[in-house]
């Protein structure tokens, strides 16, 4: 992306931005003048475990740039935590212009191995916490005819991957859901790119 795109002004939430391309989002978006909202949960790439650390470390890194961060250790999969973090953002700047879902937890076992409470956990985090953020972002982004919502789904979003049922299975969903939405949505200003 060229430089010469910037973010000035804008507030940008991301989540699951305490490492891996959460992070690179987050820094790249305050790089370009974006205020931003690092969420992360703090767990594993599974879901397990919880710390601040992780969010609270990038948002130094946004500091040390000269850039604006707060920190957001809600789960995108608690509807409270969700509210909260939305609440959070809009007390601190005012306004929600970009949405990054990033959030989002994995699995490999074979589809045999993989029980049914591993296929619902996935599908909460990576499908669902996607959906449910974006549900509270979208009605402030509409009224202003102005926003940016994307979501992540990786290549298992668009083709099958052995060992990764469940993982395949809600990000398969990301992309429909965001092409659904894309499609409801294109015409009032606000952009959905998965």
């Amino acid at each position: 992306i060229p430089m010469s795109i910037r973010f000035d002004g804008k507030v940008a939430i991301v989540t699951g931005a305490g490492g891996g391309l959460g992070r690179s989002h987050a820094l790249e978006l305050a790089r370009r003048g974006a205020k931003v909202v690092v969420n992360d949960l703090g767990g594993d790439r599974t879901g397990a475990g919880g710390s601040s650390e992780a969010a609270n470390k990038v948002v130094e890194e946004i500091k040390a740039l000269g850039g604006e961060a707060i920190a957001n250790g809600s789960s995108v999969t608690d509807d409270e935590g969700v509210a909260n973090m939305v609440k959070q953002t809009m007390d601190q700047w005012g306004r929600i212009d970009i949405l990054i879902n990033n959030a989002g937890i994995t699995q490999r076992s074979t589809a045999v191995q993989t029980d049914m409470a591993v296929y619902r956990r996935l599908l909460e985090v990576n499908l669902f916490g996607t959906i449910a953020l974006t549900s509270a972002v979208l009605p402030g982004m509409l009224s202003r005819g102005a926003g940016q919502i994307v979501a992540v789904a990786s290549v298992a979003g668009k083709v099958g991957v052995p060992l990764r049922t469940g993982y395949c299975a809600a990000k398969h969903a990301v992309v429909g859901y965001c092409d659904a939405l894309r499609a409801e949505v294109q015409d009032q200003g606000v952009g959905v790119l998965v």
